[in-house]
């Protein structure tokens, strides 16, 4: 009986080291970025990498163990192909990579730009002309990839609804901009005011 325990024990221990694969969608790090310098891609691969191990080590294994890294220490505006091989996959001790698709990364860099522009508030429910609108903060600070920051003319508030309104009221809003690789630099809420009616001019002598 006793050599049948060991036996089993044998097999057991044998069984979960035998050499395991899996397929993991990881992420990219990438490393020391420019400080002046902006990733213009729109969209950023999730290389699959196929692990091997010993099952025991691979059924402990997450996504989160696992990620790819890429050096931009000395990057530059316009267009790179970076290659993936084992040198740039981070994995667990007594893991190996057996591949990674894809085997390269395209990507596109550009200068940082920061320039300042207009917020443009979006009431609706009032006639042309019926109001006067005040937007306070009226400007917002932008950043990201200049080619991007540079096609933004202003950002656009949530929309407001200021159907049967009167007189003057005050809404709280946030301002956005359409492009997914321009950022808004210190967000803050956005104030703004409907006054309904034509403010007349001041009278002559007055």
């Amino acid at each position: 009986m006793l050599s049948v325990l060991l036996a089993t024990g044998l097999w057991f221990a044998i069984s979960h080291d035998q050499p395991w694969e899996v397929a993991l969608r990881v992420p990219i790090e990438f490393q020391h970025v420019p400080e002046n310098l902006e990733i213009s891609s729109e969209t950023i691969p999730e290389p699959q990498v196929r692990v091997s191990g010993p099952e025991r080590l691979i059924r402990q294994l997450r996504s989160t163990d696992v990620h790819a890294e890429i050096e931009l220490a000395d990057a530059k505006p316009g267009e790179r192909t970076f290659d993936l091989t084992a040198q740039q996959i981070r994995l667990p001790r007594d893991l190996k990579m057996v591949q990674v698709v894809p085997g390269q990364v395209h990507l596109s860099f550009d200068a940082k730009l920061t320039r300042e522009v207009a917020i443009h508030a979006r009431v609706t429910g009032l006639a042309a002309g019926s109001a006067n609108i005040v937007v306070d903060p009226p400007t917002i600070t932008i950043t990201g990839p200049q080619r991007h920051v540079e096609r933004v003319e202003a950002a656009t508030t949530d929309p407001i609804e200021a159907t049967g309104i009167a007189n003057s009221t005050t809404f709280t809003s946030n301002a956005y901009v359409s492009d997914p690789l321009v950022q808004v630099v210190n967000p803050t809420p956005i104030r703004v005011t409907v006054i309904v009616g034509r403010v007349a001019p001041p009278s002559a002598g007055h």
